[in-house]
């Protein structure tokens, strides 16, 4: 009876112990964090109303209903204008198998809207959005590790004004980025109460953008590394604009510029 058990028991410790070790059975998932702000425009209010962020895995893409991940379906309405200067807000995080992701869809509501001198209107989203904004990323989750990817929604591309009807269309210009992977430029306005325009502009590709503080400074968030030339749009028609050429960016860190000053028009 005794050898019987011992074998029992040698014999349950090997099933165990082989459990433990099958990689499927323990398989570590990675974390994707979706984080949004803006290249701003001249309004009061942009208010985007988002209620669903889903990504899709390469690995499934044969089939096109198949491989979709929730990343959040809470609804959220946000105002872009918000999230300027490195300002971001997180729409939502998920723990994911390890893969690359290649699309995400990004789906919008119906109460998204414009504030113009205090009065709202409605922006008319394409029906096409119904079904989720698809938007091209490459996403690599590897295990035990988090990647948070930036979304850059470029509030003053993606509103149109249709001709003369007093309607606006919402039709998004968003860019992403690998936050981690990403760069950044700083600096200063003088005077400090300009609140310029500040442009990071690529081969004459306007990359990213923010206006300035009522305190002067800003900040350029979600650069890749390279080379930008920093364009300073005054919003004071007594100011001049001006250029800062070659501004190299090398990820992760921060460019920063210094102070600018902006000088009247003669």
């Amino acid at each position: 009876m005794k050898r019987l058990f011992i074998s029992i028991l040698t014999i349950c410790l090997l099933i165990i112990s082989t459990t433990a070790c099958d990689p499927s059975e323990n398989a570590s998932t990675g974390t994707l964090q979706v984080a949004l702000t803006d290249a701003p425009a001249a309004y009061e209010s942009v208010l985007i109303d988002i209620e669903e962020v889903r990504v899709h895995i390469e690995s499934e893409a044969e089939d096109e209903d198949d491989g979709w991940r929730t990343i959040s379906d809470q609804q959220i309405t946000v105002d872009l204008l918000n999230l300027t200067n490195g300002t971001t807000e997180i729409l939502g995080e998920a723990e994911l198998e390890p893969g690359t992701y290649g699309q995400m869809r990004l789906v919008l509501g119906d109460d998204n809207e414009l504030v113009i001198d205090g009065q709202s209107i409605p922006l008319t989203t394409p029906s096409a959005q119904q079904s989720g904004l698809k938007l091209n990323i490459d996403a690599e989750i590897e295990s035990n590790s988090t990647y948070t990817l930036l979304l850059d929604f470029d509030a003053s591309r993606s509103i149109v004004e249709a001709g003369n009807s007093g309607m606006y269309l919402l039709k998004p210009v968003i860019r992403t980025v690998n936050l981690a992977e990403s760069g950044a430029i700083s600096g200063d306005i003088n005077p400090a109460d300009a609140q310029p325009w500040v442009y990071a502009i690529a081969e004459q590709d306007t990359v990213a953008g923010t206006q300035a503080t009522a305190e002067g400074d800003f900040l350029l968030i979600g650069l890749t590394s390279g080379t930008y030339d920093l364009s300073v749009t005054p919003t004071d028609e007594g100011l001049s604009p001006t250029v800062m050429p070659n501004i190299n960016v090398i990820a992760p860190d921060t460019t920063s510029v210094g102070t600018i000053d902006l000088r009247s028009v003669e």
